[in-house]
């Protein structure tokens, strides 16, 4: 019987979702152990393992420790967008720029029956039921779980999803049994890059009552949003789930080795008093 904690699928099919969105369904024997969470963000670590490895899947840790760390398989952490518990396939969206990343280059070029090592999942957020609105906000790494969790939200409530992706023609269509209202932005390439969400969020009408928010993406966006959210008091701390999942110029080996430190300033940090307008009668 295949390890909890050592699973490996089987490619059944890829789908191109948008010029940077490639989902692929992965089935078979390996994943008889995998039992999901109920997390809306919930993600397993996949394993892609290096050109010319002298190993195939399933491996053991055993296996691959004292190997070179050329050799070794490279670790990604990839949310699950959805589990289907009759067919027992996982479905896995990766955002893919051609050759770059192992991930994105591995989803790039699957065809069925490559395997796919992996552990899991693991999460921390599902829209809570007793909020009277969602605000999900992210970018492209962040779509799986923003849509996931967007299906997840209690009928009829609103729900307002903030994106940012490369192009119009990145933008995926996404659905929730709430009232669904979606922000898309472009990326661009200057110094404003870093305030585009929080440009959109602080844009927004103000929301009414608790709301329950998920803020994930790039590192510095996502503090630029949390400020904007915390410091207007649009949502409580204990409200938000905000979480980096990358850092622009940084690969992911250099950012997993900064990420605690990073962590631990942004919840640190002052924020100022939400600003006030006087209201002055005619």
């Amino acid at each position: 019987m295949t390890e909890p904690n050592r699973l490996y699928g089987e490619v059944i099919e890829t789908e191109v979702l948008s010029p940077h969105m490639l989902r692929v369904v992965l089935g078979g024997a390996g994943l008889d152990a995998f039992e999901p969470i109920g997390d809306t963000d919930q993600y397993v670590n996949c394993f892609f393992l290096p050109e010319g490895a002298p190993y195939c899947v399933p491996f053991t840790d055993d296996a691959v420790r004292d190997l070179p760390r050329d050799q070794r398989p490279f670790a990604r952490r990839i949310t699950v967008r959805a589990w289907d518990p009759q067919t027992r396939r996982l479905h896995l969206d990766f955002v893919v720029h051609g050759e770059v990343g192992y991930a994105g280059r591995w989803a790039l070029h699957a065809r069925p029956g490559d395997r796919l090592q992996l552990r899991g999942p693991a999460g921390g957020y599902h829209p809570e039921d007793d909020a009277d609105s969602y605000l999900l906000v992210g970018d492209a790494s962040a779509l799986p779980a923003i849509a996931a969790a967007a299906e997840a939200v209690p009928e009829g409530r609103p729900v307002v999803i903030v994106a940012e992706v490369p192009s119009a023609a990145d933008e995926i269509p996404l659905e929730s049994p709430g009232e669904l209202t979606v922000r898309w932005v472009h990326t661009v390439d200057d110094g404003d890059a870093v305030r585009l969400l929080a440009d959109a969020v602080a844009a927004l009408p103000r929301p009414e009552g608790v709301v329950s928010a998920f803020v994930h993406g790039e590192a510095e966006s996502v503090r630029a949003v949390r400020r904007v959210l915390l410091s207007e008091r649009i949502v409580t701390g204990d409200r938000l789930s905000c979480s980096p999942y990358w850092r622009l110029g940084h690969d992911d080996e250099a950012w997993r080795s900064v990420k605690a430190a990073w962590v631990r300033e942004v919840a640190a940090e002052t924020l100022p008093a939400p600003v006030r307008t006087e209201r002055t009668s005619a």
